[in-house]
């Protein structure tokens, strides 16, 4: 199924006649405005629970680079990715990157970890973002630097070779076969979830303690946070109701509050989830479960539609507990990536799209828009904006100036381009040779044991011997790009 590329599209007419013939609500101004007076140059006010200001409306998205060392302390390679985070003229670091809090919880072998003997590798990321910014960019005063922390759940590769060791919280019918969890596998306990709990506080500590100003507790993507919003078949205190499958995220937050009460805390949520997509006839991806299909939260129970009335409650529960910062995402990039991370080009271990990839920007744009309209009072950042290319400053500008977000979320835009919202905000010309076109060469390599990088784009990595490596596995993967099972 052919798809007319963003990058044809060379006017803002253009654009906008494509998304009307598309049928979707994707409202985009006709120009963008340069400056701090700008809608995307205007400060966020009081952010934190200090009062602390953040100085416009870009934040940078945690990516993971798959290349810290094998003892989980960052490469130069991570350095490198953090002082383009600081020179990307962003002022909200939303994580920079995944941590894991415990070895167990590791996606890959080379995931960075927050432990003690860390503190060092984690207090030099910030440093040298921080530098980086002051040398590019200016003041760090209205920067906000935090970092998100994971386990991975049934994703979880630790150790060297890949093998999956999954560690998950319930069975499902068509992830247990895709993840290695078997009738013999045992299931995290009620205990384990509550030690697990303790981890994540006591890494939120060591971030306090080197500067970190915010941690986000990741509940996103499938991985074992997001499991726990979906665990409605689980039997006991983690399971069943929508107060039990929240008692995880309660017990975090209530212990980081405790022991650092000085630390702000924001959670990175998909808002809603589909059923697991795969290749089953042809190469275009189409849902794996029939209806009704009972493991996503935010889900409507056919598998490919969202109700927002838990992701709701959700949110008001947060905003109870005094949590202000929010970033919404949505499904997984394991098994409905086109939800979560539009692309044309799919990932080896993937499917080709099976609607238009701004179907999927549309989509998670408006959840964020109603889920804002619900909670004014909310800093909501905003995700799956890198799909726009030439429009994402126009698209993000307009949902900015309705008050349909708070801040414009990148992630994949910052590997090949780090500094757009920099250019944007000076009112310069996109370097159109920079941007982010989602060929995926940043997901394939790493589900093939490489660094992920943008290597079509960026030079350096254009330049790098894991480019053959990755023009290699590109050449001899399965035509019909079906997902590993």
């Amino acid at each position: 199924m052919a798809y007319r590329r963003v990058s044809t599209l060379r006017t803002i007419d253009d654009f906008r006649a494509h998304v009307s013939e598309l049928k979707i609500q994707l409202d985009a101004d006709e120009a963008v405005e340069a400056g701090d007076g700008s809608p995307l140059g205007a400060e966020i006010f009081n952010a934190t629970t200090r009062g602390k200001a953040i100085g416009n409306r870009f934040c940078i998205l945690p990516m993971e680079g798959w290349d810290g060392e094998l003892d989980g302390s960052a490469s130069e390679l991570t350095r490198r990715r953090w002082r383009n985070f600081g020179l990307s003229g962003a002022k909200l670091i939303w994580g920079g990157e995944a941590f894991a809090v415990r070895h167990d919880g590791r996606a890959n072998p080379n995931q960075l970890m927050l432990t003690p003997k860390h503190l060092g590798s984690i207090e030099q990321l910030r440093r040298e973002l921080l530098s980086s910014h002051e040398e590019h960019v200016g003041s760090t005063d209205d920067l906000l630097v935090g970092l998100q922390l994971t386990h991975s759940g049934r994703f979880a590769r630790p150790n060297p070779g890949g093998k999956q060791e999954p560690r998950a919280i319930y069975r499902h019918p068509i992830l247990d076969g895709r993840t290695q969890v078997h009738e013999d596998s045992q299931l995290l306990s009620d205990d384990d979830l509550r030690r697990l709990a303790d981890d994540f506080v006591a890494a939120s500590k060591l971030a306090e303690k080197v500067g970190y100003e915010f941690v986000d507790v990741k509940h996103c993507h499938g991985y074992l946070g997001h499991e726990t919003l979906s665990a409605y078949r689980r039997e006991g205190e983690f399971g069943g109701s929508f107060e039990n499958r929240t008692r995880f995220l309660r017990l975090i937050i209530e212990g980081i509050q405790s022991e650092s009460p000085g630390l702000d805390i924001g959670v990175r949520v998909s808002v809603f989830d589909f059923a697991p997509f795969g290749a089953v006839s042809d190469t275009v991806g189409e849902p794996l479960a029939n209806a009704p299909y009972g493991f996503a939260f935010g889900g409507d129970g056919t598998g490919v539609g969202y109700d927002l009335a838990e992701p709701t409650r959700l949110l008001e529960m947060l905003q109870s507990m005094g949590i202000r910062l929010i970033c919404t995402t949505a499904g997984s990039p394991y098994y409905n990536p086109h939800i979560q991370r539009p692309a044309i080009f799919p990932p080896s271990d993937g499917y080709q799209p099976p609607e238009d990839p701004l179907g999927g920007v549309a989509r998670q744009i408006a959840a964020t828009a109603e889920l804002k309209r619900r909670f004014p009072d909310l800093i909501i950042v905003g995700s799956g904006y890198s799909y726009l290319q030439e429009w994402l400053p126009n698209v993000g500008q307009r949902a900015i100036r309705d008050g349909s977000v708070d801040s414009v979320g990148l992630g994949r835009m910052v590997l090949s381009y780090p500094d757009m919202p920099a250019d944007v905000l000076a009112g310069r010309p996109l370097a159109r040779k920079r941007i982010c076109r989602t060929f995926s060469d940043c997901t394939t390599a790493p589900r093939n044991g490489i660094v992920s990088g943008c290597f079509p784009l960026d030079p350096f990595y254009r330049e790098m011997p894991e480019r053959h490596q990755l023009l290699e596995v590109k050449q001899n993967q399965d035509p019909t790009n079906k997902p590993n099972s």
